[in-house]
């Protein structure tokens, strides 16, 4: 048993000694990063024309086997009643946090699940 936790403790620690955390959501099941590492500045990526019935979800940085990996941009089926949020890095207290590309209903930023009001209609 003495050897379980062991193991258990050295993998924890040498999981968190990398930088990157994933911990899944309960609603989208969409993994959260947090990493010590900055992602480099973002391409430039030409916007093609637009397409009826689809949204373009930009090209951005996502953290895959230890390094930041370029995804490009690609078009998303448009859900009607509802903003495309895009993928984006912030900073939180000296390390980066991952928000994958999301629908918004009212358009607040605010993600529908964490949202008390999401159908707000007299929300800017």
């Amino acid at each position: 048993m003495k050897k379980l936790a062991l193991a258990l403790s050295v993998g924890a620690a040498s999981l968190l000694s990398v930088g990157a955390l994933t911990v899944p959501t309960a609603a989208q099941a969409q993994p959260i990063v947090t990493i010590q590492v900055a992602p480099p500045p973002p391409r430039f990526e030409r916007m093609p024309p637009p397409r009826r019935g689809f949204v373009w979800a930009p090209g951005h940085y996502e953290w895959r086997g230890g390094r930041h990996v370029w995804v490009g941009g690609v078009w998303v089926r448009a859900r009607p009643g509802y903003a495309y949020r895009p993928p984006a890095w912030r900073q939180d207290g000296g390390r980066w946090v991952y928000s994958a590309g999301r629908w918004d209903r009212d358009g607040d930023g605010v993600p529908d699940r964490y949202d008390r009001r999401p159908n707000n209609p007299y929300r800017n």
